[in-house]
């Protein structure tokens, strides 16, 4: 039995303990008679402040407070993915069978299953010698995923005794190490591991490597790295969730964390039916083989939803140190940060800029510090890649949760309600929106897609930012006093809105683009308007050009040509040479 105490009173998810009685910063505690989860959070010698992750209804003072020994750790084991836990890794469905759709209060159950057993392949052998993170066995996890079984960080050592290949539990000793102090450590295929410490590494890369989506607009314009951060900030209504779930599904990671963090019930709903049937494109299998979802609803009580984040980056390392490339999705890191603002209002902390902590900017900074592309302590490289849903109140991207969150991160995905309203998906406004990452991932576009694509990339911005300044003189005295060169400028970038930058989710061949298509696809559009400038240079009027389908049927090319059949461009390179070819016959 740890160290116990007695609640001298109660606020919210608030709790104070008279006296200096031993407790550790940031230990997990036991409260009150239902033994509810939660974690000290300040010591002074006159009392001790303890946030519960629960809800404290009932709670009354003179019940007891029983310290844990330890912080809250996350429980790293196979079992992790293919399955769904609440802000503080408590499996719900092992919960709702027990209890039914709601988590009772005081609901105890073990993270992973203890009784089931996991076939087992040992990689060592008698003798061998092993060093923190060593792989001592490998279990297949799921069909899509062999987990790695590690020696945890700071145990190293020499294998004295072995299991033989077989089914084991995840409490089961594998091997016994006799450290280099002559100890004998157990080595079971269970690790504990405090969810707000990072685990470590032995070193780190720059960005090099862009995390493939498939989706143009962010491939192309805006990529993301992988150990990159991306923010998603938008309203009410523009489509974060859903870019972050065609993210999910899409993207080149190995393993998918998806937080629901603080969102509504029916959408973690809805990502659980759609995400149990999908298929992965990648393995075959279905698509939870390789994702672990992490719920913490907008009705669970606030405190846990603080933790949520650190649970699943915690999960993300994890795999990270296996040689995984893991992105995890938080939905949505202002849920997050609104909870940090109750909870600081509680404490009867100094309020900031609209009542969030003075400390938000750190805590964000740091929860994103944890991205990144790194070698293991085995050799090995993996990768997090943080990806956060912003949900600034009224759209307001100057709200403090937006700003901080820009300043650490590299890539800023701004969604716009007008783009979402006019059923233009991605809603990604391709003006406000920014990637850092872009100069360090050019020679990897160029060594593996063409030597051509940061130039094409670069001409398509170009073409789209000279169109918003076109825009502004057409608001004043409208299109038709532009020049054909202006005119010509403000159809091209029609034709890269509706046929480049709009994606179709529900289309087979448009849903995911391979990188190759979007190289070809933009070759396309510029051939066209080189060829439309050399005619309107030669005097041909914009009004001639526009009565030939060449536009809409470059539009189109995104159905138009399978994503297997790239060949099939040089049948719109020939069309764009003969629509020229014709024009010039008729002009002469």
């Amino acid at each position: 039995m740890g160290i116990t105490g007695t609640i001298y009173g109660i606020n919210g998810p608030i709790v104070v303990v008279r006296g200096n009685l031993g407790f550790q910063m940031n230990e997990m505690v036991y409260v009150g008679e239902m033994r509810l989860i939660g974690e000290v959070i300040g010591l002074t010698r006159e009392e001790t402040t303890i946030q519960v992750y629960e809800e404290t209804g009932g709670l009354h003072p003179g019940e007891v407070v029983e310290g844990a020994g330890h912080a809250i750790c996350a429980t790293l084991a196979p079992g992790i993915l293919y399955n769904i836990f609440d802000g503080i890794e408590r499996p719900l469905e092992v919960i709702a069978k027990e209890h039914g759709a709601f988590i009772p209060r005081g609901a105890q159950a073990a993270s992973l299953d203890t009784e089931r057993i996991w076939q087992t392949h040992i990689t060592v052998r008698e003798g061998d010698l092993v060093a923190p993170g060593s792989v001592i066995a490998e279990v297949p996890e799921t069909q899509s995923i062999v987990h790695r079984v590690m020696l945890p960080p700071g145990m190293s050592g020499e294998i004295i005794r072995i299991v033989p290949d077989g089914g084991y539990t995840i409490s089961d000793e594998l091997a016994v190490v006799r450290t280099p102090d002559g100890r004998e450590a157990s080595v079971t295929m269970t690790q504990k591991w405090p969810i707000r410490i990072p685990r470590p590494v032995a070193n780190r890369h720059p960005a090099e490597r862009p995390l493939v989506t498939g989706q143009r607009i962010l491939d192309t314009l805006f990529p993301i790295a992988k150990g990159g951060t991306a923010a998603l900030p938008g309203g009410f209504g523009t489509g974060k969730t859903m870019t972050q779930h065609q993210l999910a599904k899409w993207c080149d990671a190995d393993i998918i964390i998806y937080i629901g963090c603080g969102e509504r019930g029916n959408e973690m709903t809805n990502v659980l039916e759609e995400f149990g049937e999908l298929v992965d494109p990648k393995s075959g299998n279905l698509l939870m083989d390789r994702t672990t979802l992490i719920a913490n609803t907008s009705n669970m009580p606030v405190a846990a939803r603080e933790a949520s984040i650190y649970t699943g980056i915690t999960l993300a390392e994890y795999y990270r140190d296996m040689g995984y490339h893991v992105a995890i999705m938080a939905d949505s890191t202002s849920r997050w940060a609104e909870a940090l603002r109750e909870l600081s209002g509680r404490l009867e902390e100094m309020p900031a800029e609209e009542g969030f902590p003075a400390y938000l900017a750190s805590r964000l900074s740091a929860f994103y510090e944890r991205a990144g592309y790194v070698e293991n302590l085995n050799g090995s490289e993996g990768s997090v890649t943080i990806i956060g849903a912003v949900s600034p109140q009224g759209g307001d991207f100057s709200e403090p949760v937006t700003q901080n969150t820009k300043r650490f991160v590299r890539c800023f995905l701004a969604l716009d309600k007008s783009l979402a309203y006019a059923r233009h998906y991605p809603a990604i406004n391709w003006l406000t929106s920014y990637s850092e990452y872009m100069g360090d991932l050019a020679p990897w576009y160029g060594s593996n897609v063409g030597e051509d694509f940061v130039h094409c990339r670069n001409q398509i911005l170009n073409i789209l930012t000279t169109e918003n300044r076109l825009n502004e003189i057409v608001k004043l005295i409208g299109s038709d006093v532009l020049p054909d060169d202006q005119k010509l400028i403000l159809e091209v970038a029609r034709v890269i809105r509706l046929g480049f930058l709009q994606q179709n989710a529900f289309h087979a061949e448009d849903t995911f683009v391979p990188m190759e298509k979007q190289l070809r696809m933009m070759e396309v559009i510029l051939h066209l308007y080189e060829r439309c400038r050399a005619l309107v240079e030669m005097g041909m009027p914009m009004a001639l050009l526009r009565e030939s389908d060449v536009f809409e049927k470059i539009i189109a090319v995104k159905y138009d040509v399978p994503n297997r059949e790239p060949e099939r461009f040089a049948e719109y390179d020939a069309m764009i040479e003969a629509f020229y070819q014709q024009l010039m016959k008729s002009n002469a």
